[in-house]
């Protein structure tokens, strides 16, 4: 049987077919009409007997032969546009996949379905792609939601999800978005950035790769702090690069987007709860399952809730060499995050027991920041070194020191030494590891 005849059914003569069209249809409404028609007409059980590159060549072949029938003027360019914008919705996200398969978009921020803005290098701008309507929209949400088991409807008005490459989605619907349903989409590419990109790009020199090369390797435990979009997770993936092949890894995330190089990596995403409230897997549940797996390193996307206790207690009984993410303005800020978080599991512990787990557990936290030009740095390495009294004790190494803004808006500036020898350096010591003494000369 020919590969067309296994694809096309006996309903030749569905209705809504393109061929009854008056000429005076616009071009989204020619698009839904053949979209209509290749649903019509195809037989979808038989997709799964052909090969990816089979069926789009044969969905390209059916259309052309509705478009044939046509009495609408069609240009060469207009035709491909067409047939390739239905590929996009039988297959793919829509008018979202020309945004996806542009690399220099970083976000893709839908505010309903005709209002659409990308950001590219660092920039927001908005687009001319439109849904068609929000019906149009919601499709492509549930197409999302639903690949990865989950689900998205008025009880469940909001969700994360990921797409096929890794990267993160979040979507709300009303009642909870007014104007619409929202899509938000935060790209990473099927290659993550490695640490030499990011020295290229400036977020940080080779002097400060190498030292946190070391730190990773040292098995110390580095908690990265930053705002939204500051680069935690891109910086994370870099850094998870120096971790040993031959170790055993556990990533723990709500919703997966690491993208560990290392063969030996065992990926754990969380669950929300079913339709009638149960079933719902937590991170705090996964962080206490990890520590049954054997572990050689625990690495958890970024902690926001009660498995701040259990990673800090993870990382304080042989569990070295963690990394791990959260929301916060400045390392100060972060470890008082780490606070908040441990009080939220109702545990009854005092001031001093909590910060004594946080400057036990922690040896490093990397700041980064996403700059007023778009671009990312990171601002500042600090090293806890203990406590005194009821504070943490923490010493700056490296800091970003900003110097102005150029004539084009770029942001000016030098990453320098504080000019303090961490004390960690000993430890770097017993493993090998030695540290030029030119990094912790004050400039």
């Amino acid at each position: 049987m020919a590969l067309r005849e296994r694809l096309i059914g006996n309903n030749n003569n569905a209705p809504g077919s393109v061929a009854d069209g008056t000429g005076q249809h616009s071009f989204q409404e020619m698009k839904a009409r053949l979209h209509r028609t290749l649903i019509n007409r195809m037989d979808l059980t038989k997709l799964s007997t052909l090969t990816p590159d089979q069926v789009h060549a044969e969905v390209s072949r059916l259309a052309e032969s509705v478009l044939a029938q046509e009495a609408m003027p069609l240009s060469v360019s207009e035709r491909e546009r067409l047939v390739n914008d239905v590929q996009h919705e039988l297959f793919g996200l829509g008018p979202l996949e020309p945004l996806l398969a542009d690399p220099t978009i970083s976000d893709i921020l839908v505010n309903g379905h005709d209002t659409i803005y990308i950001e590219r290098r660092g920039k927001i701008e908005a687009t001319g792609v439109r849904f068609k309507d929000d019906e149009h929209l919601m499709r492509v949400i549930e197409r999302i939601v639903s690949s990865v088991g989950r689900r998205i409807d008025e009880s469940s008005p909001m969700v994360d999800a990921r797409l096929q490459d890794g990267s993160r989605v979040n979507a709300i619907i009303p009642p909870l978005s007014i104007d619409g349903p929202v899509v938000s989409i935060r790209r990473f590419g099927s290659d993550p950035l490695k640490m030499s990109s990011l020295i290229e790009f400036k977020a940080l020199t080779k002097d400060i790769a190498d030292m946190l090369q070391m730190v990773v390797t040292a098995r110390l435990n580095v908690l990265i702090s930053g705002g939204t979009g500051a680069g935690k997770t891109t910086l994370l993936n870099a850094l998870s690069a120096y971790i040993p092949e031959n170790e055993r890894i556990v990533t723990i995330e709500d919703s997966a987007e690491l993208q560990l190089q290392q063969p030996h990596v065992v990926r754990l995403e969380t669950r929300p709860p079913n339709i009638e409230g149960r079933g719902e897997v937590t991170q705090r549940d996964l962080v206490r399952n990890a520590l049954r797996m054997r572990p050689d390193r625990i690495v958890i996307g970024e902690v926001r809730g009660g498995e701040a206790i259990d990673m800090l207690q993870a990382m304080n009984t042989g569990h070295d060499g963690s990394l791990t993410t959260v929301h916060a303005n400045t390392p100060r800020d972060a470890l008082s995050r780490l606070e908040t978080m441990i009080q939220m599991t109702g545990m009854r512990l005092s001031d001093r027991a909590m910060r004594q787990q946080i400057a036990s557990a922690l040896n490093l936290v990397v700041q980064v920041a996403r700059m007023s030009d778009g671009s990312r740095r990171v601002t500042s390495i600090s090293e806890i070194t203990g406590m005194e009294g009821e504070t943490i004790t923490m010493q700056e190494i490296f800091q970003y020191e900003r110097t102005g803004v150029d004539k084009e808006g770029q942001v000016l500036g030098r990453f320098r030494p504080t000019g303090i020898r961490p004390r960690f350096a000993e430890r770097l010591k017993q493993c090998g590891l030695q540290l030029p003494r030119v990094f912790f000369e004050e400039m």
